[in-house]
């Protein structure tokens, strides 16, 4: 089943940006597997990474140390749940807060050097952008909430993501879960996050709420970067989540990838082996936690009650 392409042809793509030390070994540990149909895109993208790394040397002469020594404003707000939950209205919803920040799409998507850049992308490139995202009817844009996730897997940390731009290609599903995730990879893993949100930081200057589906199985590698974050997480009805994950793939995979035909045949099968995931890690650690640093909410009562929903967060997790 094909689903329509809502974003033009010249439309930016997560993997555009990445310098050569992501972007090449990204395409050999894929086996070099791009599609001819796709065959522009990568060579797009390859021909811009001098520049991309011209950018992030850049940034790294001029913020390296303003970076270093940033600390978080105050503990991050995590917005944890499974795709389609619903986590993106509730991040959108906690962003109305003046006093919270969130990375947005253009951080996420260039965290090499969006310091530099920034200003003037979202400046003279918002038509780069459709105005609604390929799955939903959510709005899209450059300065909109993102999932930190895309800046992780930009930065060259191991992600399940990568399986967006080559859906063809076995991808391995160990970092959706603190139990299963390599151990000699923790540390990096967690210095990435630290420093894109410390360059965020530099940037907005107040309490990051951040929303990754892939972090909720990470609940326990995160309280551990983090002992005093806090933690939303949303769920949904499963006759309404698992079909419209694979909706959410298919679309990515359409849309987004480097190899042009979606794989029908097992994406029900990686939608259920990722659930069963990050909910193995999430059940293992969640219960632990006091109840004023997690709090579990519904999709159906936001929908529902969104003002009554939003107020049962800020009391439950004392956010004033």
């Amino acid at each position: 089943m094909k689903t329509k392409n809502h974003f033009p042809w010249y439309a930016p793509r997560f993997w555009h940006g990445m310098p050569s030390v992501v972007w090449w070994p990204l395409l050999q540990r894929h086996g070099w597997s791009v599609d001819w149909t796709r065959m522009h895109f990568a060579t797009s993208v390859s021909l811009s990474t001098p520049l991309s790394d011209a950018l992030a040397l850049a940034q790294q002469t001029l913020f390296a140390a303003a970076i270093d020594k940033t600390e978080l404003v105050s503990p991050p707000i995590f917005v944890l749940g499974h795709w389609r939950s619903g986590t993106t209205l509730l991040h959108e919803l906690l962003q109305l807060d003046s006093r919270f920040a969130s990375p947005n799409t253009y951080q996420c998507f260039a965290p090499w050097h969006f310091l530099i850049t920034e200003s003037m992308m979202t400046r003279f490139g918002n038509f780069l952008l459709p105005e609604k995202r390929p799955m939903d009817n959510m709005k899209a844009g450059w300065q909109l909430p993102q999932e930190d996730e895309f800046a992780l897997m930009a930065l060259g940390a191991e992600s399940v993501y990568s399986r967006i731009a080559f859906p063809r290609r076995p991808v391995s599903l160990n970092t959706l879960s603190s139990d299963t995730f390599d151990p000699s990879k923790i540390d990096r893993w967690q210095s990435l996050l630290d420093w894109f949100l410390k360059a965020v930081t530099v940037r907005e200057k107040k309490r990051l709420v951040l929303k990754s589906p892939p972090h909720t199985g990470r609940i326990e590698l995160l309280c551990a970067k983090y002992p005093e974050a806090k933690f939303i997480h949303i769920s949904r009805n499963p006759k309404s989540l698992i079909p419209s994950t694979i909706k959410l793939w298919r679309s990515l995979d359409y849309v987004q990838g480097l190899q042009g035909n979606e794989v029908e045949e097992d994406l029900e099968d990686f939608v259920f082996n990722c659930f069963d995931r990050m909910y193995s890690g999430y059940t293992a650690y969640a219960s632990s936690l006091p109840r004023n640093q997690l709090i579990e909410v519904r999709y159906e009562d936001l929908i529902r009650d969104p003002t009554q929903t939003v107020q049962h967060i800020y009391d439950s997790l004392q956010l004033g």
